[in-house]
């Protein structure tokens, strides 16, 4: 596996040329190269540069090159030739593949959870779990022969047969964003090569490097040259993979307004595609509920990762003014309780925005919501870190009386910013985030096991949570919301990701005696 990988990489495209860069100057104090996993040689880059950027100083510490047509030409070229070989593989024999790379990954989760943290800003402890949850769909795949296998009616009429099979689709291709560099590549791209497709990924530019170790290791895990694949690029590059003729299906996610924009440019290229958008999640608080298990369950789940995930639970929900008024009492002392730091600080509970762009988007978001008319209750504008004062730092913060008209309560903040709206009643409370535009996910704090159940069943949002914040689906279920949070029929992962990924064949057969038919050859074949 090593001869192989060594092969491939004198045939594989160079698109990272990095200055490490851990000062505020820019300055760059370490050259280190990563490659770009396309079997075709080099070219096809556009010549122009994106920058990556350290979130806990501000500097640039890479520049990613970004593709074109022509390297994704070669990349589709490389999985067109390998796909069909791969297709032929027995399902046992790529399970052995997702074995071998669940080992690999877990033996370099370190590395992996430091790289994603340099580039992402998320602290090492959720940068593993980011990890940990992409390495639970790789698991699932380990079991991909058990649920490739199709549907047999013996005798469904008189001699015949009827079995059917699901096989590839041949190349699919990921669209990943920069929240998750290490988790939705893997939920795309294990189950879709464990099937027998071959796999294109494009990352977000902003964090590229851990997808590209991803591919390393599933070389040497044993995947054929040409399966999984990453190019790098922006939307000149999501374009020329939403028209190429040779895709198959593509599977995206990001936000809800380039969603709509990927599934429409797809689905009119005759191409299957998911594509996953924003959010808007919301936690509903029960007078009976654990305030403390809720406040504990809140500052986690609203301020992890800063708020930069898409089952974020960014609004809180109490019902009556009793139960806001004693969740505001503990949760604002817990808030100022927050330690903010550099993503390698081991006490901290959460690090830097991605970026200064998105850093300036979300205090945007703190002044709008405060213009509306929110009580702002903890500021977490202007938070600067010592020694890291150009880092791309907010610090928590909280509006209380938060109402539906407000657009601060409508769109996606995606920041560590938390609202309180307060509802009067559960009827109310379950409006809420029926009625929103985004239906991804929503939680429900309480010891009622009928209110925990009528909330579940009559709640229009796609994942509930029962006194869990954050309710993302273990691999083998399937994860997925509705609304403007989703476009598409298919889930995520577990076997609609195996749906996605596949097509159907059914088969009649049937082995005749020798017996004539008696004309019915002309007569619409029935089974009675």
């Amino acid at each position: 596996m090593q001869d192989m990988a060594a092969s491939l990489s004198l045939a594989i495209a160079l698109v990272l040329v990095c200055g490490c860069d851990t000062s505020e100057t820019g300055d760059s104090t370490l050259m280190r190269q990563i490659d770009h996993h396309i079997v075709g040689g080099a070219g096809g880059n556009t010549g122009r540069l994106g920058d990556v950027l350290d979130p806990n100083n501000g500097g640039v510490q890479a520049q990613v090159a970004l593709g074109d047509k022509a390297l994704l030409d070669r990349a589709v070229a490389a999985a067109k030739a390998a796909q069909p070989a791969w297709a032929a593989v027995n399902p046992q024999r790529r399970a052995r593949v997702m074995f071998e790379y669940k080992r690999l990954v877990e033996a370099n989760m370190d590395e992996l959870a430091q790289m994603l943290s340099a580039e992402h800003g998320k602290v090492i402890a959720d940068a593993k779990g980011d990890i940990q949850r992409g390495l639970e769909v790789v698991e699932f795949c380990c079991g991909i022969p058990h649920v490739l296998k199709g549907e047999y009616t013996q005798g469904a009429g008189p001699g015949i047969d009827v079995y059917s099979m699901r096989q590839p689709l041949g190349i699919g291709v990921g669209i990943t964003p920069f929240n998750f560099p290490a988790m939705i590549p893997l939920w795309m791209g294990a189950v879709a090569t464990a099937v027998g497709n071959a796999f294109i990924l494009k990352p977000s530019e902003r964090d590229p490097s851990v997808p590209v170790r991803l591919a390393e290791l599933f070389l040497e895990a044993g995947m054929p040259e040409g399966i999984f694949q990453v190019v790098h690029g922006d939307k000149e590059m999501v374009d020329a993979i939403l028209d190429h003729p040779d895709i198959a299906a593509v599977s995206f996610v990001g936000s809800s307004d380039i969603a709509h924009y990927v599934y429409e440019r797809g689905v009119r290229a005759g191409k299957r595609v998911q594509a996953m958008g924003g959010a808007k999640n919301h936690g509903i608080v029960m007078p009976d509920a654990d305030l403390d298990q809720v406040v504990s369950d809140l500052t986690g789940a609203a301020f992890g990762s800063a708020g930069e995930r898409c089952m974020a639970l960014p609004v809180v929900v109490p019902v009556g003014e009793d139960t806001a008024q004693r969740l505001r009492d503990k949760l604002v002392p817990a808030i100022e309780a927050l330690r903010v730091g550099v993503s390698t600080d081991p006490d901290a509970h959460y690090g830097p925005v991605v970026t200064q762009a998105h850093k300036e988007k979300v205090e945007g978001w703190i002044a709008k919501c405060a213009d509306e008319g929110a009580e702002l209750v903890v500021d977490g504008r202007g938070f600067t870190l010592q020694g890291h004062e150009k880092g791309f730092f907010v610090g928590p913060t909280l509006f209380d009386h938060v109402t539906p008209e407000m657009e601060s309560y409508k769109e996606e903040i995606f920041g560590p910013v938390l609202q309180i709206v307060r509802a009067p009643d559960f009827e109310t409370a379950l409006e809420l985030p029926s009625r929103h535009q985004y239906g991804n996910g929503v939680a429900i704090f309480t010891r009622n096991g009928h209110a925990a159940r009528e909330f579940a069943a009559r709640v229009n949002v796609g994942m509930v949570g029962i006194n869990v914040p954050i309710p993302v689906p273990v691999a083998y279920h399937t994860f997925g919301g509705w609304k403007r949070s989703a476009f598409g029929d298919t889930n995520q992962h577990g076997m609609e990701g195996v749906k996605f990924w596949t097509k159907v064949k059914t088969v009649t057969a049937r082995w005749p005696d020798g017996s004539p038919d008696g004309g019915n050859a002309f007569v619409i074949p029935t089974m009675g």
